[in-house]
């Protein structure tokens, strides 16, 4: 009688290497962008040359930027041709190869303040404190372009510098720059990274401009409303984190701190209320003409096309944008921040701004 035969052992198939990440940009024509023809870039050309103040220091930014110098500021045709001659544009895609992503919205808002604690004004808005001691990592790390490390000296070590929340159980005395009316105000002015302080006391109107930041990374608020089931996924926007704050102020500080980025401030004049803040490139920002990009992925001041869609009535947004600005919540290829301006119609379209879209940089030839 031949002997039971147990299960034979089937050796497995060896682990498939996971798939090689996609290149971030692949080069594609100008016929490959939806809308091009019919954006007006008259309207995008202010900017351009703003961006280009900057970036023709540049040795591939030269010959544009001094190209576009003599370009008819009210000849769109002409702005077209220069774009098709001196730029190639390229299409973003994420590691997996999605070339469609997420496209928010920001602008500059206004805030009521004074000089002096005292009513209503009991919200600190704080200049950078001198302990905070900010180390540009590239310096030391060529690879490491675009990230620095924050925090203080404790002895000889640099420990992380406060979170939010130990800020806000130790505030930071002699440091106040004003002081506004609304923490949750204050808490979207440093979302937005500037805006404007109407200063009660004087009747003077001053920008507070994005001076420096803690060092802690920047966690969304609205995410962890709905992971603890507070608001569904697709209902989070300024507004709707609001109205939960009004509907529950006792928890408004313990959702606050679920961020534990800090963002410091510095106070700038205000001579033209028309001319917009200045974002990381350091030029002025112009409505619904800049973006704020990622910049380990899109170089800083170049223009990229965007299409999307208004958060307003779902219209198709195809259009010239430059990436001027950066932000704690931009992170990726395909991603961007629209800026918006100033005023209620900007405030509310950024609020609700949670669109999918398409990136293209253009780069010089």
């Amino acid at each position: 009688m031949p002997a039971p035969v147990g299960p034979v052992a089937i050796p497995a198939e060896p682990p498939k290497p996971p798939p090689a990440p996609m290149p971030p940009m692949t080069p594609v024509s100008f016929e490959a962008l939806p809308g091009w023809q019919q954006d007006d870039l008259r309207q995008a050309w202010p900017a351009y040359l703003s961006s280009c103040r900057v970036l023709a220091k540049k040795p591939q930014w030269t010959a544009p930027c001094a190209a576009g110098a003599s370009v008819d500021v009210n000849d769109g045709a002409a702005m077209r041709r220069h774009f098709e001659t001196y730029f190639v544009p390229n299409q973003m895609r994420m590691p997996d190869g999605a070339d469609t992503g997420l496209i928010t919205g920001y602008y500059e808002p206004m805030l009521r303040g004074s000089r002096q604690r005292g009513g209503a004004f009991q919200t600190p808005l704080y200049r950078v404190p001198d302990d905070l001691i900010t180390v540009d990592l590239a310096s030391a790390y060529p690879s490491l372009k675009n990230m620095r490390l924050r925090g203080r000296l404790v002895g000889k070590t640099v420990v992380p510098y406060s979170t939010r929340a130990e800020i806000e159980r130790a505030p930071l005395r002699g440091k106040e720059l004003v002081w506004v009316d609304d923490p949750v105000e204050a808490f979207f002015l440093e979302v937005q990274g500037s805006g404007r302080v109407r200063l009660e006391d004087s009747g003077e109107t001053v920008r507070i401009a994005f001076a420096d930041q803690n060092g802690h990374p920047y966690k969304v608020i609205g995410r962890w409303l709905v992971e603890q089931g507070q608001l569904p996924a697709d209902g989070v926007s300024a507004q709707s984190i609001k109205a939960w704050i009004a509907a529950n102020p006792a928890r408004r500080q313990e959702l606050l701190n679920v961020n534990p980025s800090y963002i410091f401030f510095r106070e700038e004049r205000l001579p033209d209320p028309n001319v917009g803040p200045k974002g990381a490139l350091g030029v002025p920002l112009t409505p619904e003409r800049s973006v704020a990009v990622d910049p380990t992925q899109v170089p800083l001041g170049a223009p990229l096309f965007l299409s999307t869609t208004h958060p307003a009535d779902g219209a198709p947004i195809q259009r010239l944008m430059l990436a001027q600005d950066t932000g704690g919540a931009i992170r990726g290829a395909v991603r961007a921040d629209f800026f918006f301006g100033f005023g209620g119609n900007a405030a509310e379209y950024a609020g609700r701004m949670k669109q999918r879209g398409n990136v293209w940089v253009l780069l010089p030839k």
